[in-house]
C-alpha cells in the first residue's frame, strides 16, 4: 500500500485524469441539482404540496453527499490507480451510498410521519416518539444493509441479540416500561399533542410532547410537568379536548329574596346572548341557558347561567367578562346582590333567669 502511494505521487498522470473527471462530474451534478431542487420547490409552493416540500428539505443536504460519491465513482472508473488502491474502492463507495440513502430516508421518514399524522381528521401534532420510531426503523435497515455489505452474517447476530436482549430487558425494565407505555399512549390517541388533560393526581395542562420516556405537560402557568409514561398509562385522565374542544361552562349568581326569578333568568339570558357576539371564546352554537339552581340559599336566591366556550381554558376569561356585565346590568335594574346574613331569634327577656338574652 505504501509503495502504491509513492507511485501515485511520482506519476501525476495517474491522478490528473481522475481529478478532472471528479471535478467535471461534481460541477455538472451541482447544476442539475440546482435546477431540479428549484423546480421542485416552485412546484411544491405553487400547489401547496406538503410531500413536495418534504422531498425538497430531505434532498437538499444528502444530495451533496450523493454528488461527492458519484464524482468519486466516475473518477475511479477512468483511473489507472494501483490495484492495491482500487481493491478497496467498490466497498468504500457502496458503504458511502448506504450512508447517503440512510441519511436521506431518515429525514423523509421523520417529516412524512409528521405530515401524514397531522393529515388524519382530528389528529394533532405527531409526537417525538413516533418520529423517533420512524427514524429508528430506517437506521436499523441501513445498519443491516451495511453489515451484509461487509460480510457479517445477520442470522447469528440476531440470535446473539435475542439471547442478550433478555439480560438487557431485565436491566432496563423501567426504561422499557416507559417506552412501551409511551408507544401505547401515542398509538391509542386518547392523549394527543395539544390536548388539555388533568390527571387524578392533580396535574393538568396542555400535552407538549410524548417522548420515549415521559410525557411533557405545559401547565396554564407555562411551567413544564414531566410525567413518566407508565404513570400516565395507569392514571385516570380527563381529556377536555375529546371528543371535541368546545365545552359547556357555567357560573352562579346570587340575588336578593326580593328579586323576581323570571326577571333574573331573562336578564341573565340577555347578557349571555349579547356576549356570544363580542366576547372572545364564547360560542353561540349551543344557546345559553339560565336555571333557578341551586335555588334557595342562606342569604339569597341562587341561579346558574350555562354557556358554551371554544375550549377548556377559555372559560375563565369568558366567565370574568360575564360577571362584570351581569353586575352592571343588575345595578341598572336595581337588583341587589345580598351580603351573607343570618337572622337570630332570641326568646325571652334579659334577667337573672336568662342572662344570655342580653348578649
Amino acid at each position: 500500500m505504501h509503495g502504491a502511494l509513492l507511485r501515485l505521487f511520482a506519476d501525476p498522470k495517474l491522478w490528473i485524469e481522475p481529478v478532472a473527471t471528479f471535478a467535471t462530474t461534481v460541477l455538472i451534478s451541482l447544476l442539475v441539482r440546482h435546477f431540479l431542487l428549484h423546480a421542485l420547490r416552485v412546484w411544491a409552493t405553487r400547489t401547496n404540496s406538503g410531500p413536495g416540500l418534504i422531498w425538497f428539505r430531505a434532498l437538499r443536504v444528502p444530495t451533496l453527499i450523493g454528488i461527492a460519491i458519484l464524482g468519486v465513482h466516475f473518477a475511479i472508473q477512468v483511473s489507472t490507480l494501483p490495484e492495491a488502491i482500487m481493491r478497496f474502492g467498490p466497498t468504500v463507495l457502496a458503504a458511502l451510498w448506504i450512508v447517503f440513502f440512510t441519511v436521506m430516508c431518515m429525514g423523509l421518514a421523520r417529516d412524512l410521519a409528521r405530515h401524514y399524522g397531522q393529515s388524519i381528521p382530528g389528529a394533532q401534532r405527531v409526537t417525538s416518539l413516533t418520529q423517533n420510531l420512524a427514524q429508528g426503523a430506517v437506521v436499523t435497515i441501513g445498519a443491516l444493509w451495511m453489515l451484509k455489505l461487509f460480510g457479517v452474517g445477520i442470522t447469528p447476530l440476531l440470535t446473539a441479540l435475542g439471547v442478550g436482549g433478555l439480560a438487557v430487558a431485565l436491566a432496563l425494565q423501567d426504561t422499557l416500561s416507559n417506552f412501551f407505555a409511551g408507544f401505547y399512549v401515542a398509538v391509542a390517541r386518547q392523549v394527543r399533542i395539544g390536548d388539555y388533560i388533568k390527571l387524578n393526581t392533580g396535574e393538568e395542562g396542555y400535552v407538549a410532547d410524548i417522548t420515549w420516556r415521559s410525557t411533557i405537560i405545559r401547565s396554564p402557568a407555562s411551567y413544564l410537568i414531566i410525567v413518566p409514561n407508565t404513570k400516565l398509562a395507569q392514571a385516570n385522565v380527563t381529556n377536555y379536548h375529546l371528543p371535541a374542544k368546545p365545552i359547556v361552562a357555567s357560573l352562579q349568581v346570587t340575588v336578593s329574596y326580593d328579586a323576581d326569578p323570571d326577571q333574573i333568568e331573562r336578564l341573565l339570558l340577555e347578557v349571555a346572548r349579547h356576549g356570544t357576539e363580542d366576547i372572545p371564546g364564547m360560542l353561540a352554537e349551543q344557546p345559553p341557558s339560565a336555571a333557578f339552581d341551586p335555588g334557595f340559599g342562606e342569604s339569597g336566591l341562587g341561579f346558574t347561567l350555562s354557556f358554551q366556550v371554544a375550549e377548556f381554558t377559555t372559560q375563565y376569561g369568558v366567565r370574568n367578562e360575564l360577571r362584570k356585565r351581569i353586575l352592571r346590568r343588575f345595578r341598572q335594574e336595581g337588583i341587589a346582590i345580598p351580603f351573607p346574613t343570618r337572622t337570630i331569634r332570641v326568646e325571652g327577656g334579659a334577667g337573672p333567669e336568662n342572662p344570655r338574652a342580653s348578649l
